[in-house]
């Protein structure tokens, strides 16, 4: 499960870490402590066309092309990885329109008696994490076009198990260019990255109940927070 994260890196740095050619251009987002679905959020693609690697714009909750209306984007916010090749909502973008959806942290909430707890999950050196996406160009009746993304989850590792049972599937640099399909790759070479991602290479703390709200967007969410004893 992953539906709500935090972008916050400067945008300098996010194209640096993705690798972004400098005269590709820039679309315009904002810091974003609490992104969450149904948002324009920033996702890195290869253009074949142009040869490159860029960013663009997209919204989160992927809307296949086949779709009626925008109301399925609410139940495709996350794609299973074990499933990619079968289910017919991600099938074709997984064959031909893969993507990274960068972010800095994802929150998750752990069931405390009757309530929840919502805690930050990052990289422990503080780094970019690049998380393999779906996405798709969908055409409304009225002729308006919506471009949208799903994140790819795994199986939860022996930290976020503590938390929930599915994570995002987060791709080492090494795996971009098969994931983006800059480089020839089987399906089966495709599906064996979506892994779930070394328990020992991310850290995991509290954060305030207020990031629940997404109308609340500041620094102050991914403070860390004593916990209720």
């Amino acid at each position: 499960m992953c539906g709500r994260a935090r972008l916050s890196s400067d945008v300098s740095e996010i194209r640096r870490t993705l690798e972004i050619p400098p005269e590709r251009p820039t679309p315009n987002f904002a810091a974003n402590w609490n992104a969450a679905p149904t948002q324009d959020l920033p996702v890195a693609r290869y253009f074949a066309e142009e040869h490159g690697r860029g960013l663009e714009l997209r919204r989160w909750g992927l809307i296949p092309f086949w779709a009626k209306d925008l109301k399925i984007g609410y139940s495709t916010i996350n794609a299973k990885a074990e499933s990619l090749a079968l289910k017919p909502v991600f099938r074709e973008a997984f064959r031909r329109r893969r993507c990274l959806v960068p972010f800095d942290s994802f929150y998750e909430w752990k069931k405390v008696g009757r309530g929840k707890e919502p805690y930050a999950i990052a990289h422990a050196d503080g780094s970019l994490l690049a998380m393999a996406g779906l996405f798709e160009n969908w055409r409304s009746p009225a002729g308006e076009t919506v471009k949208s993304f799903t994140i790819v989850t795994t199986p939860a590792n022996t930290l976020v198990c503590e938390l929930h049972d599915r994570m995002p599937a987060i791709l080492d640099k090494e795996a971009w260019k098969a994931w983006l399909g800059e480089e020839p790759a089987q399906p089966e070479e495709l599906r064996s990255l979506l892994v779930p991602y070394p328990a020992e290479r991310l850290k995991m703390w509290p954060v305030s109940k207020r990031v629940g709200d997404v109308s609340n967007n500041d620094p102050s969410l991914v403070a860390e927070v004593a916990l209720a004893v």
